[in-house]
């Protein structure tokens, strides 16, 4: 098994991800993907944090704009739209049910913890519960892998091909 392609994340990484989400970040592996200006877009967050909680969401979207884009599109009843599509739509499922697989793949190089075991993000395999890892995984795996990661970045207004970050060290 190879590990994810994960840029290390910087100190200047780590503040501008503070700046992000107003806390400071834990257990950071490194930066799965960033913003066009080189900001952090989502980072990879190890699958157990620092003070021993077990954390199944290796994939953490932490850009603003993205962020606020995917609670527009959870306000407007996407997931729910969503679900049924994976309801009547058998590849699309199939898909899905890859995705949860692949995601767990990309984690389990970072360390086996029981707690987790068989858990992904964003409700994988069965349901789509939070579009924020969804789209996480969408970005930081690349299109093709995450079919309703890839659907919520389709109907976003957010685009990770321009820079909203307008936060110190960004082209915005």
């Amino acid at each position: 098994m190879s590990t994810p392609p994960f840029s290390p994340a910087s100190d200047t990484d780590l503040a501008v991800m503070h700046q992000q989400l107003g806390r400071p970040v834990r257990g950071v592996l490194g930066i799965a993907a960033r913003c066009v200006c080189g900001n952090p877009t989502v980072a990879a967050t190890s699958p157990r944090l620092p003070d021993g909680t077990p954390f199944p969401t290796l994939y953490y979207l932490t850009h603003p704009g993205a962020t606020a884009a995917m609670s527009v599109l959870e306000a407007g009843q996407v997931m729910r739209e969503l679900t049924d599509d994976l309801a009547m739509d058998e590849d699309m499922r199939a898909a899905y049910v890859a995705a949860h697989e692949a995601y767990l793949a990309d984690r389990s190089v970072f360390g086996d913890v029981p707690e987790i075991e068989g858990i992904s993000a964003g409700g994988m395999p069965t349901r789509v519960k939070c579009l924020h890892a969804l789209l996480a995984h969408t970005l930081a795996a690349g299109p093709g892998v995450n079919p309703v990661g890839d659907r919520a970045l389709a109907v976003s207004t957010w685009s990770p091909d321009r820079c909203v970050c307008a936060l110190p060290g960004s082209g915005g």
